[in-house]
């Protein structure tokens, strides 16, 4: 696999935060949705399910929120979304370059996907926390109880209540979602980038269709393997304090209760998103990159 241009760290950075940006700006919507299904009480004999599925979930939330109600507790990754990118983008090209003995020889698939591992790894640190938050404001919002006034609020009382504990609640469930989706996804991404791009040409020259189908199904094939964790995540750092002991008391609780297709709520949610919100983000992030080169070629 041939190696793609070196990129200074600060283009990195900047061009990290206006994927993260198009990605977030696509994709909060449905990761709202996603959110809600995961945690909406099971239904009981006198109480019926909030939401049906993800189109009744939509129409509910716009209804009674109007379409901000979609981007409630975008703030939070928002603000930690240029440093996440471009933590997210140096750990991986950090990855490579720990692996790469001779600058000429091609990384194998097998070093490219521990290289994006190593990625999820540095990317949790910002992510855990942010999550957290994220989650707690979403939920809130579909339950009608307002107990955060937005994301600084929020961090504060988890602060207050229980330290830096409280804000990094999830942090294992984080690093077991993102370390192996990331490997997925950045090996998907640049296999396809590579596989797509026309004989005799540059990878950089890839057209921006075929930037969007790579970073597109690279989402995909992330969320599929990251969206058990995932409602294990949003199930612990959303539910009460000492309701679950652990990781494992989650998935006991929910195959208990749920069955092994409460691990895939949000499914329809979350797949509707993936595909658009990574299209957007490797987009953003490629044509800042293009921009960047051309204003400082020097950087």
């Amino acid at each position: 696999m041939g190696e793609d241009e070196r990129v200074s760290p600060l283009k990195n950075f900047l061009a990290g935060g206006v994927g993260g940006a198009c990605l977030l700006l696509a994709g909060h919507p449905l990761d709202t949705i996603k959110v809600r299904l995961q945690t909406q009480p099971k239904a009981s004999c006198t109480q019926f399910v909030l939401y049906t599925g993800t189109y009744d979930c939509f129409r509910k939330t716009i209804t009674k929120e109007g379409v901000l109600g979609l981007y409630k507790g975008m703030g939070a990754p928002l603000a930690g979304v240029a440093p996440m990118m471009a933590i997210s983008f140096f750990g991986f090209g950090l990855g490579k370059q720990l692996q790469q003995r001779d600058t000429g020889t091609p990384l194998t698939y097998t070093q490219i996907f521990l290289s994006g591992c190593l990625a999820g790894i540095f990317t949790t640190v910002i992510v855990a926390p942010g999550e957290r938050i994220k989650c707690l404001l979403q939920v809130q919002a579909s339950s009608g109880q307002l107990k955060y006034a937005g994301p600084l609020d929020c961090a504060v009382r988890l602060y207050k209540e229980q330290g830096l504990r409280s804000i990094y609640r999830g942090t294992l469930l984080t690093l077991i979602r993102d370390v192996p989706s990331n490997g997925l996804y950045f090996l998907t991404y640049q296999y396809l980038k590579h596989f797509l791009t026309p004989e005799g040409q540059s990878v950089s020259q890839l057209s921006t269709p075929n930037i969007l189908l790579a970073g597109g199904v690279a989402g995909i094939l992330n969320w599929t393997i990251a969206l058990p964790p995932d409602v294990l995540k949003s199930n612990f750092q959303t539910a009460a304090d000492g309701k679950y002991t652990g990781l494992v008391d989650v998935l006991r609780t929910l195959l208990r209760e749920e069955g092994p297709a409460g691990l895939y709520k949000g499914f329809n949610a979350v797949f509707l998103r993936a595909f658009p919100a990574n299209a957007a983000c490797f987009l953003g992030f490629e044509l800042a990159l293009k921009g960047l080169n051309w204003l400082a070629p020097g950087w």
